[in-house]
């Protein structure tokens, strides 16, 4: 059951509101605080509002070519994936001249690779598959009305605290001597650059070959209209690839100025701070904070650059909707909000064991070069893959 605002000039004044606010948080962090706290405020707004303008959704794009074969998508995630490796390498090149072996670029999301990776990301993917939407598009669906996102993102919360419940004898058993695989030292910065675009040239003629155009036999969205530029750019639906050049574009930003993308490292750390406040987890947990990747520490301060990154993103994400009239608060079915929350647990399991989710160890992995990034991106979908095939047939899960 869904319900939409009729009076637009309402939702488009909140809109403005929320974006004043914004600007407004941003000025007031820079001035007191610091200013990394400030560009991570705008920066999560821009991703959120081009989350929500393309509906740059993990598990929609890859459903959307599973069950359809409609690859636009993908070529979108494509296009983004090709800026931000370009991006990167003209930072590395810029920082770390020479790609010598035993050194990394500073806190690019470069994981371990070991059966540990390969798995989570499969359990990754399957939680997706369950929940309706990756972690990030949760978030931004969150703004959308989404409500049955909370409870996928508790689960989220829970399903991190079991992560650190398991990880100190996967680390010890399997993590700790797995290598740690970043391709321009294999390649070196050209080479490297070369064989990842090759590869995502390949995937993309691949996704053209077996693209298939659908004859929508839907009744037109109310919500979509025709006409004049702002009409265009504020109120229709942006094109994948669209949204895919601009968050290339951001990402690689982020990370010459602040840090690589990502979403999970403050509800970890939330994760972490209330279990170990409630002593439901190890008091020493072994080599993890010498990864980068979505990194977790237990809370000190109220205000962090992720926790305010994602803020940005929700709340951005919120004016979008409203101001496009997207918005559409949506009551949960029992089903549906104990599928999320399922869903939720296995991502927040995985996102923790393999240090990111499909923004972290996918979008920033493969955009930093390395391995740990295309080993979760196949996998992932693989877990997804298997989880729709199970949708189709098992109608609790649909």
């Amino acid at each position: 059951m869904s319900f939409v605002f009729s009076t637009h000039w309402l939702q488009r004044s909140t809109a403005l509101l929320i974006t004043s606010a914004l600007i407004t948080a941003s000025m007031q962090l820079a001035n007191q605080y610091e200013r990394d706290l400030s560009l991570s405020l705008i920066l999560g707004a821009l991703f959120g509002t081009l989350l929500q303008r393309s509906k740059f959704c993990f598990f929609c794009i890859s459903r959307d070519f599973i069950e359809q074969r409609n690859s636009h998508g993908l070529l979108g995630l494509i296009t983004a994936l090709a800026i931000g490796l370009v991006g990167y390498t003209a930072i590395y090149g810029a920082i770390l001249p020479v790609a010598a072996e035993g050194r990394f670029p500073p806190d690019a999301h470069i994981g371990p690779v070991s059966w540990v990776l390969a798995f989570a990301a499969l359990i990754f993917g399957i939680g997706m598959g369950l929940s309706g939407s990756c972690i990030s598009a949760h978030l931004y669906r969150l703004g959308e009305g989404a409500f049955a996102s909370v409870f996928a993102l508790i689960g989220v919360i829970l399903g991190f605290i079991a992560g650190f419940q398991s990880w100190n004898p996967l680390y010890l058993g399997f993590i700790q001597n797995a290598p740690v695989i970043w391709l321009p030292h294999t390649f070196g910065y050209g080479g490297a650059l070369l064989v990842q675009l090759s590869v995502l040239a390949f995937i993309a003629v691949l996704l053209m070959k077996y693209h298939r155009a659908i004859t929508s036999h839907r009744a037109p969205n109310p919500t979509v209209e025709h006409g004049s530029f702002f009409i265009a750019l504020f109120v229709n639906r942006w094109p994948t690839y669209v949204g895919g050049i601009l968050i290339g574009f951001v990402a690689t930003i982020a990370y010459f100025r602040i840090a690589p993308l990502g979403v999970t490292a403050e509800l970890g750390s939330i994760a972490r701070t209330t279990g170990s406040w409630l002593e439901a987890i190890p008091a020493r947990l072994e080599g993890l904070d010498s990864f980068s990747g979505c990194a977790t520490a237990v809370k000190e301060t109220l205000l962090s650059v992720n926790g305010v990154f994602v803020t940005g993103l929700v709340l951005a994400s919120f004016a979008s909707a409203l101001w496009s009239g997207q918005f559409a608060p949506e009551r949960p079915s029992p089903q549906k909000i104990v599928r999320h929350f399922i869903g939720g647990l296995l991502m927040g399991w995985a996102s923790m064991t393999a240090l990111g989710c499909t923004v972290g160890s996918l979008l920033s992995g493969i955009m930093a070069g390395a391995l740990s990034g295309w080993i979760f991106a196949a996998l992932c979908f693989a877990g997804l893959w298997l989880t729709l095939l199970l949708r189709q047939r098992i109608s609790w899960l649909q």
